[in-house]
This record gives C-alpha cells, structure tokens and sequence, in this order.
C-alpha cells in the first residue's frame, strides 16, 4: 500500500468517509475533520510511519508540517521519513 493509500485510509476512517471519497486534492476541512480529528490523525500517521510529526495543536499554523492538503501530508510523510529514517 502507498504512503497516498495510507495516508488515506487513516483520514477516512477519522472522517468516518469512504476512502473512494478522498482525494489527494481534498482539505481537512472539506472532509469535515476539526481539531481533535487532527490530532488523531497526526497521533495515527505517527505511529503507522514510525515517524515524529512537529505539529503543534495549539498553533498549527507555525509547523513546517503542511496540513493543507491530504497530498501534502503525503509530501511531510515522506520527508520526515527520510530526515528520521
């Protein structure tokens, strides 16, 4: 299964959505995920990738990890995968 594939099926399951209704384009917020569903997801993609996410819930704006978009979580997935690995 892909990093994308992954990454997915965590989101949609918080979303409590289909995978077939996510898409790399789709924002968290399209799919009707709030804050606490954020930190799930990070807490979900942590320990699926091995991975630290610095993300901070209280300001998620100052993060270098981009949540803007499922394809750039993808894109944060695989760098810290190489800086951590």
């Amino acid at each position: 299964m892909s990093t994308q594939d992954q990454v997915i099926s965590i989101i949609a399951e918080h979303a409590v959505l289909d995978p077939a209704d996510v898409s790399a384009s789709s924002t968290l917020e399209e799919l009707g995920i709030d804050s606490l569903g954020l930190v799930e997801c990070i807490f979900a993609i942590e320990e699926t990738f091995d991975i630290t996410v610095p993300f901070n819930a209280n300001n998620p704006t100052e993060s270098d990890f981009d949540i803007s978009s499922v394809a750039s979580i993808v894109e944060g997935i695989t760098r810290l995968q190489k800086e951590q690995g």
